[in-house]
């Protein structure tokens, strides 16, 4: 996306001069007297504020953590004040104005002699919260509120509200929490945008100064630092999808008041519009709706959260991009402000265009070189259900600081609107004081980042750099392949660092076969060692086992863990089982589909099924299903797989199709430099994948294959089986 125009300079004096500017009410102010979906998003906000005024300011003294009763009455409380707030401006009504005031007055009473957070959590703590990052949220939604009734305020009263709550907080939350402030997270961009919003309403020029550039103003804190460290030149966000939202409020929010007030800054064109691609990466991490649930995340959370609504907003008010309009349609939420105004109208029109998710490489790190997070997709265009395309998230990502996992080259599948391999994600119900205090569990770190919780090679039983955060920050693998036409996307990736001793790559490849509507999964997982070694490959599946080609020996009476640490104290062994030659072949159902994964089987071989819940008292753990497969001393192995989507389910009609897997053939070979995986369909011509991931896009590769000759140019080749 690219940046079609400038909003124009706020008046000095003028305010509303955040994300609403002056110029915007009166605009606003007329679409609500007309109908439409702005007018509709009014009515509806009117009438909860208009409920919510019925009752008492409560302004509890802090007690709780997350999601106990003063937490989130402080959290109801600043929307409140905010939302009152534009309710003035759209309507000029005063009852609004006064309820925000008197809100506003009631905290600048109490905040100067509040002490520290009595719950304060092990990060920065605050003081109306339990963190100082709840503290800088506060302050960007409340400074929005004291913003739209400034004019209305009295100046008694804006030096009581300015010196009792706006100037302390500020202070707080910058001189003196440098080590908040100055800080290359996420937590330094909320307290930065927070202060640099309150400056650009005081008038404090210092402020913003600060915001943008650290306390010292010397450009190495601050943030325009910020933009310049946390996001890859695609836009990627190191933490993942989850965390990138909760990082871009701040971002766009602090940006948009910039623009208002200092339109020659350009900031949504600083480092090649940085802001704008990180908004449309942020779409792109995402599978119906749904981000993906790498590192640290909640799985419930998806586009139509509102850091992205106020993002896809934002962006449309800068580019008018009308595929923005069709995710904006999806969030179904409209903003009231001028740029929501603008995307309301829009939609309302029919002007909205199909959102194209792609197949691409997101880049890590400040260069885009530690790493990436590979997207392949398929059949995304489909207009009668883009929701249900096939999609491969394969994660060859840096470490993601302290909210990442332990899990180089792991992979996820999408189908049908479905999670089919998927990742547990965070152990973490936020929110819910019952469980530890919304806070991260402590199987969150014993379970959740430990790497046998993930699809990836597991050496020895234990964790990637042996669950060292400091030492994962350090390494990050080589994507040395990615490339995506019409038949298929591919990648591939490297790392030796994971393990001492133990080199890994992996190359998967999203292919779609002729005569199937559904594309195939190839996943070749190259492991060198520099002894023998126990390997585990597991897969963690959702869905229902139907069936395998092994006979499995299931545990019926008794369970024990499959192991004492890094994960595998939480896994009950539930079935083992000894591999068929030549192919391992395990299927279940989800939904109305099926889905084998078909394995070679390697000598020695075990097949271990595996349900979370072991060592876990309190039933913090969901319930999780892998099979594993196993080699007790290994050193230089090849794993190749191949999963398919295949059949239908249906059982309100009582029938079933093709719940058995097509796969009639999987073979592997190499030749110098090229891999050959070749494969065979039921229905579908026999098929060759060569490629040689470590090559050159301009080279020539030859290789022979059951008595054929074969060659091809580039990286890779799709072929057909002579």
């Amino acid at each position: 996306m690219s940046v079609q125009g400038v909003a124009k300079a706020a008046d000095n004096n003028a305010h509303p001069r955040l994300v609403v500017s002056a110029s915007d009410v009166p605009q606003m102010q007329k679409a609500i007297e007309q109908a439409g979906s702005f007018q509709q998003a009014f009515t509806a906000l009117k009438s909860q504020v208009d409920s919510q005024l019925q009752h008492a300011i409560n302004i509890p003294v802090p007690n709780d953590a997350g999601g106990g009763f003063t937490h989130e009455q402080h959290k109801r409380n600043y929307r409140l004040m905010h939302d009152a707030g534009i309710l003035f401006q759209l309507t000029q009504d005063k009852k609004y104005a006064d309820h925000a005031i008197a809100m506003l007055e009631g905290y600048a009473k109490m905040y100067p002699d509040l002490p520290l957070h009595p719950k304060q959590k092990e990060q920065a703590p605050g003081r109306l919260f339990w963190q100082s990052l709840n503290e800088a949220v506060f302050l960007v939604y409340t400074i929005q509120g004291y913003d739209f009734v400034y004019d209305y305020a009295s100046k008694a009263q804006r030096e009581t509200i300015e010196n009792g709550l706006f100037r302390p907080i500020a202070k707080f939350l910058s001189s003196d929490s440098p080590q908040t402030f100055d800080k290359i997270h996420n937590h330094g961009t909320w307290a930065t945008a927070a202060v640099g919003m309150t400056g650009l309403v005081l008038g404090e020029d210092e402020w913003v100064e600060q915001a943008l550039y650290g306390l010292d103003k010397s450009g190495t804190g601050g943030f325009m630092r910020q933009l310049d460290e946390l996001f890859s030149p695609q836009g990627y966000y190191t933490e993942g999808p989850y965390y990138q939202r909760y990082a871009l409020m701040p971002f766009v929010l602090f940006a948009k008041s910039v623009e208002v007030n200092q339109p020659e800054r350009k900031i949504f064109e600083y480092r090649d519009s940085i802001l704008l691609k990180a908004i449309d990466t942020t779409i792109q991490l995402s599978y119906d709706r749904l981000f993906f649930p790498i590192n640290d995340a909640i799985k419930d959370k998806g586009i139509d959260t509102v850091e992205l609504v106020y993002g896809v907003t934002i962006a449309y008010g800068l580019t008018n991009n009308a595929q923005l309009l069709d995710i904006a349609k999806q969030q179904d939420q409209v903003l009231l402000t001028g740029d929501g105004l603008n995307v309301a109208q829009a939609i309302d029109a029919g002007k909205a265009q199909p959102y194209h998710f792609a197949s691409k490489e997101f880049g890590d790190g400040q260069d885009g070189k530690q790493g990436a997070l590979v997207v392949m997709r398929a059949n995304q265009d489909d207009k009668t259900a883009p929701e249900k395309h096939q999609a491969v998230v394969f994660k060859a990502t840096a470490q993601g600081m302290g909210h990442g996992h332990f899990d180089k080259l792991n992979w996820i599948f999408y189908d049908n609107g479905h999670e089919v391999v998927s990742d547990y994600g965070a152990a973490r119900f936020l929110n819910v004081e019952a469980k530890y205090g919304g806070h991260y569990l402590k199987e969150n770190k014993s379970y959740a980042k430990q790497t046998i919780a993930h699809n990836t090679l597991v050496v020895a039983e234990r964790s990637h750099f042996k669950g060292n955060t400091k030492r994962g920050n350090q390494y990050s693998p080589e994507v040395t392949l990615f490339d995506t036409d019409e038949n298929l996307s591919i990648s591939s990736a490297f790392i030796d660092t994971a393990y001492k001793g133990v080199a890994m790559r992996r190359t998967q490849a999203l292919v779609s076969v002729e005569g199937r509507d559904l594309p195939v999964v190839i996943d070749v997982f190259n492991v060198r060692g520099d002894k023998k070694r126990q390997y585990d490959l597991p897969l963690h599946f959702n869905g229902h086992l139907m069936d395998t080609t092994a006979t499995l020996k299931s545990n019926t009476t008794s369970l024990a863990p499959l192991g004492s640490r890094d994960g595998y104290q939480h896994l009950w062994l539930t079935a083992e089982a000894k591999p068929e030659q030549p192919l391992s072949k395990v299927t279940w159902l989800n939904d109305d589909r099926f889905y084998t994964m078909s394995t070679k089987t390697l000598d020695g071989m075990k097949l271990l099924f595996t349900r979370t819940g072991a060592n876990d008292p309190d039933f913090n753990l969901r319930e999780d299903k892998a099979f594993i497969y196993r080699l007790d001393k290994a050193k230089d192995v090849d794993f190749v797989s191949l999963l398919e989507v295949h059949g239908e389910y249906n059982p309100s009609k009582e029938f079933t199709l093709e719940a058995h897997s097509q796969l009639e053939g999987l073979d592997y070979t190499t030749e110098g430099d090229v891999q050959v995986v070749s494969f065979k369909l039921q229905g579908s011509p026999a098929m060759i994948l060569a490629f040689a991931p470590e090559g050159k896009t301009e080279q020539e590769y030859q290789f022979s294959y059951q008595g054929q000759q074969y060659k091809f140019s580039g990286q890779y080749a799709l072929l057909s089986q002579q």
